[in-house]
């Protein structure tokens, strides 16, 4: 059953062209959203905290400061409504799933940019 699910997977989901990104780095989403009979195109610019899942459930979690506030996004990677994803710095993290930036308040929650 599962090789079953991988093989439709596989073969009618479309893959889309993103660049790699990881746990730590800086990215903004363009994302389409539909309000009515209009649709217009959204960003959504923060640091990556997780990646989770393979092949096309693949998700990843961002997050970013609204004023004090912070705010996590969960994205999949294959959603259709996602146009395109831009790495705006690579940041260097000792981890793959950085929970513990959440509680980490002014200078100490800056990552250190990753020399690529």
């Amino acid at each position: 059953m599962e090789s079953l699910v991988k093989f439709v997977q596989d073969e009618f989901v479309t893959k889309k062209d993103f660049p790699e990104f990881s746990a730590g780095d800086t990215i903004t989403v363009y994302y389409e959203i539909t309000e009515g009979a209009k649709t217009r195109t959204q960003f959504f610019r923060g640091v990556v905290i997780q990646k989770r899942g393979t092949g096309s459930s693949q998700t990843f979690t961002i997050r970013k400061m609204s004023g004090t506030v912070g705010v996590e996004r969960i994205f999949p990677l294959n959603l259709p409504a996602l146009q395109k994803i831009e790495v705006n710095k690579r940041g260097k993290v000792r981890r793959a799933r950085i929970y513990y930036f959440r509680e980490l308040t002014g200078k100490k929650a800056r990552i250190k940019e990753a020399r690529r």
